[in-house]
């Protein structure tokens, strides 16, 4: 068995036990023994449950990346990474919605998340062509973040076989960021990207203008904001699973 095969075995195994029994009560042993892995080389690969995330979230980029579209508008081809990514997702819906639904009360591994999705983001921006460095790619980043997490919303809620209701969302999304800013066309205008995620929260400012309520309506005042997804680019710290 490959590094990829014991990987994705592993992450599979974590997801449906997640979806059985909550994300709280996932650890690398328990998915490890559920995917019939051996526990020497899942301790070796797997130092903490956080790698789990991680682990998925840089199959997820790979899956994106794969053979990443080069011609075309900017906006097309951040359109086909983004819903390559969710792509990724769908393929274990029901675990990384249990996953969504514990992170308001995680909030380290919410931190730690939000910040890996943003150096995804620049992966994807990179991908399409942007020269996501420096001070500005860093806006760049935060501003595509902010596009994925609005419509992760309507991804989690999005029922469909094709996902038309989350294609839809990040269509209008990303014409609007398209519309207010130039980062999507690589300039250097000084025009700022999409609004970035508000400092300690991690969604959306309701009350901007740039962007339409995605399609199912994204949850009332009051409600804690909806978690980033994994994303590959942090390491997180060897920690002991019970």
């Amino acid at each position: 068995m490959s590094d990829t095969e014991f990987d994705t075995a592993l992450i599979a195994a974590a997801f449906r036990l997640a979806a059985e029994d909550g994300w709280r009560h996932v650890t690398v042993p328990a998915a490890c023994r559920a995917a019939g892995l051996p526990l020497s080389e899942a301790r070796a690969r797997f130092p903490g449950r956080s790698t789990i995330l991680l682990r998925f979230g840089r199959l997820a980029d790979q899956a994106a990346l794969t053979d990443a579209p080069s011609e075309g508008p900017v906006r097309d081809r951040l359109f086909d990474l983004l819903m390559r990514r969710f792509d990724a997702l769908q393929t274990h819906r029901d675990g990384i919605k249990a996953l969504l639904r514990a992170l308001p009360t995680d909030p380290a591994t919410t931190l730690l998340l939000a910040v890996a999705t943003r150096d995804s983001m620049r992966w994807m921006l990179q991908a399409a062509g942007i020269d996501a460095t420096g001070p500005r790619g860093d806006l760049q980043a935060q501003g595509l973040a902010a596009v994925w997490l609005w419509c992760l919303r309507t991804w989690e809620k999005d029922e469909t076989d094709d996902l038309s209701g989350t294609m839809s969302a990040l269509d209008s999304a990303l014409g609007r960021a398209e519309q207010v800013a130039s980062w999507m066309g690589g300039g250097t205008s000084s025009a700022p990207p999409p609004p970035p995620m508000a400092e300690g929260a991690g969604e959306l400012d309701p009350s901007d203008p740039a962007f339409p309520d995605p399609d199912p309506p994204g949850p009332p005042a009051g409600t804690p904001p909806a978690p980033l997804d994994p994303t590959p680019m942090i390491e997180p710290p060897d920690e002991p699973d019970a």
